[in-house]
């Protein structure tokens, strides 16, 4: 047959296993006041506090190197950088090499990115970063990023933002710990803009859409080949549909029993394409009475066309070959579909 089909009566499950070739990281967050040090590429905690973590990669935004740390080493005012631009902005680093005593650091290297020159940005201007401050390990040929998993917002009344208590002074200037090689050592900065989404995709279920019900009459069905074939396309919600079935049999039926799936086809014009649920009561219809033979499917269509869903055995092929029992009549066969729910996928403000 074409394209591929589900069978609700015989059914397999697959399981998926997604794995990670990065490199691993070293993760130092604070707990109760002390440090722990934890192997791992992700760290759940990061949006609970303070997170450490080295990486391989130099920060994007800037990079202040201090040939001569003990020159300056227990002073207590800042070292400020030079102006430098990133994401469309001016800032400036800003160095307590001896902690920021207003800020909790006492006993810390502190380290805060300030905005400059922001006398041109109109009223009431605000700027939304996800900001990471590092310090180079240089004996491990790393950067050690420091973050919080929160979103700073720069305006007119906090222009400065950072941490108190970048890295402990008892480690940074421990020689072993290999930050200061050769009395030298570097400081950074990664600014990325966080521009909340204006749009988004909105996921609505209809239940009992319009034109929902389907009717397909198969006439000389005696005559029918061992193939599949399918009905015209119908569109319910978003999206077209069809009926297929082979006449001998599909699959662990085969061939003592009458198959029959749904399909799903392509998406109306302008239409947003995305996976489809659809929900459905297939029928065998009895032409006589109301003993129709039915069975319900519910599934996540895929977006590309010819996947469908159903069952293997709507009626054994004894059973409807039997003309008391009304289901072949005169040589036709009649499938009807119902579709009792299906999503609906729009681009909607945020």
């Amino acid at each position: 047959m074409d394209g591929q089909k589900w069978s609700l009566g015989f059914i397999s499950l697959a399981f998926l296993f997604i794995t990670c070739s990065s490199a691993e990281f070293l993760i130092q967050q604070v707990i109760g006041g002390r440090e722990t040090e934890i192997n791992s590429s992700y760290s759940l905690e990061a949006n609970l506090g303070v997170t450490r973590v080295l990486r391989d990669e130099r920060p994007s935004s800037k990079i202040v190197t201090i040939a001569g740390y003990s020159v300056i080493k227990g002073r207590g005012e800042p070292y400020e950088s030079s102006v430098f631009e990133a994401v469309g902005y001016k800032w400036r680093l800003v160095l307590y090499v001896n902690g920021n005593p207003n800020d909790g650091g006492n006993g810390y290297i502190s380290l805060y990115v300030r905005m400059e020159e922001t006398e041109s940005l109109p009223y009431g201007w605000e700027v939304n970063v996800d900001l990471k401050l590092f310090v180079h390990n240089p004996k491990q040929h790393k950067y050690l990023g420091v973050t919080d998993g929160t979103v700073k917002r720069f305006d007119s009344a906090k222009k400065e933002w950072g941490f108190g208590q970048l890295i402990s002074l008892s480690t940074f200037e421990n020689t072993n710990e290999g930050y200061i090689v050769q009395d030298t050592c570097s400081f950074g900065a990664e600014i990325l803009i966080v521009k909340p989404a204006e749009l988004q995709e909105k996921v609505t279920f209809i239940s009992n859409p319009p034109n929902n019900v389907f009717t397909w009459k198969i006439l000389r069905f005696s005559t029918l080949e061992d193939k599949f074939y399918y009905s015209d396309d119908f569109l319910v919600g978003d999206r077209y549909w069809r009926l297929g079935f082979n006449p001998k049999g599909d699959g662990g039926g085969r061939p003592h029993a009458l198959p029959i799936f749904l399909y799903a086809q392509g998406f109306k014009p302008n239409a947003v394409a995305t996976n489809t649920w659809g929900a459905v009561n297939l029928r065998l219809k009895n032409q006589r009475t109301s003993n129709h033979r039915q069975i319900y499917s519910a599934a996540w269509y895929p977006i590309r066309s010819g996947y469908g869903v159903g069952v293997n055995n709507i009626i054994l092929l004894a059973d409807l070959k039997d003309t008391s029992k009304g289901y072949l009549v005169n040589d036709a066969i009649v499938f009807e579909a119902e579709m009792v729910k299906v999503s609906v996928t729009n681009i909607v403000p945020a």
